[in-house]
């Protein structure tokens, strides 16, 4: 059994998605429809940079969802292969839910790429810049992060945001909170807390005004549902349901994305073969969580034609 997943923020790069739109008109399309939908550029910023302006949240999350569409659309269009006949689930990371939900049928492309804009901007603004941090904690596993998160808050939000692989945890909140928690690393056996250059402080309870913003943005949002089961980052389970899809991407603005326990699941499924596409950022933490996992990532033209072959 085979998953499709798609990755989040931090794996934007200038010069994305460039060389994939030179080889294929169907990517070029894809970059065409989310830019009318934006009603900007976003392609040529992908394309040229600044990378200043790329990594904007309400820029960067469009884009790495653009980026991933597009090579998925390729691999279907112009190499033949439909996801419905050769995925059995998939699932994102944070924005990259929103790319997975795409991909199987709950938002057309347009809505996604206005959905994510919305999102950026919301989670941007529901914090002023230098209130809020994260950190990425190294050699570090669920149960001693949750302990560092609790006792360094004295008051303030810090909270686990990502659970990423059984050696790698984010925690986020306020950055007080966060520089204590770097500092008491070594009481908690956990080997590293890194500061990220992140301009927010995401999936963590700060983020409500973010969160208040998409239930308002969802609810005026048509869907279907999906038509392959989308393991969703807050519950690490399996959802189809179009109601309940909007609910849970509510709940991810402030909620853990709990991607540890969602590739253990889908590996207690059945599932042994995972396909990233637009990115190399998952594959990695697949082969941490299911040693014995088969892992792919989809970036340029080569990689496309290679899962052809597979597939």
């Amino acid at each position: 059994m085979r998953a499709f997943i798609f990755p989040g923020q931090g794996s934007q790069a200038v010069g994305m998605g460039a060389a994939l739109a030179g080889a294929s008109p169907v990517a070029r399309q894809i970059f065409e429809e989310v830019d009318e939908a934006l009603g900007q550029h976003l392609f040529r910023l992908m394309s040229e940079g600044p990378e200043a302006d790329l990594t904007l949240t309400e820029n960067a999350q469009p884009a790495i969802m653009a980026n991933a569409l597009a090579t998925l659309r390729v691999l279907e269009i112009e190499g033949g292969i439909a996801i419905a006949d050769k995925a059995d689930a998939v699932a994102g990371h944070s924005l990259g839910e929103y790319s997975a939900l795409s991909a199987v049928g709950a938002f057309d492309l347009k809505t996604t790429a206005r959905l994510l804009k919305t999102r950026g901007r919301a989670m941007q603004a529901a914090v002023p810049v230098g209130v809020g941090a994260m950190a990425a904690l190294l050699g570090a596993d669920i149960g001693n992060a949750e302990a560092l998160a609790a006792a360094a808050a004295q008051g303030e939000v810090c909270t686990v945001a990502n659970d990423n692989d059984p050696g790698q945890v984010v925690i986020s909140g306020h950055k007080g909170a966060i520089e204590r928690a770097i500092g008491m690393v070594k009481d908690y056996e956990i080997k590293r807390g890194v500061l990220l250059p992140v301009s927010a402080p995401f999936h963590c309870p700060l983020m409500q005004p973010a969160a208040d913003a998409m239930a308002d943005a969802l609810a005026g949002t048509d869907s279907p549902g999906a038509f392959i089961p989308v393991y969703a980052n807050v519950t690490a389970a399996p959802v189809t349901d179009a109601a309940t899809i909007r609910q849970l991407l509510v709940e991810q603005v402030t909620g853990r994305v709990r991607w540890r326990e969602s590739i253990a699941a889908m590996w207690d499924a059945g599932i042994t073969d995972f396909v990233e596409f637009g990115g190399k950022v998952l594959s990695p933490m697949v082969k941490r969580i299911a040693p014995d996992a088969t892992v792919m990532s989809i970036v340029t033209m080569d990689d496309i034609e290679a899962l052809v072959g597979r597939l």
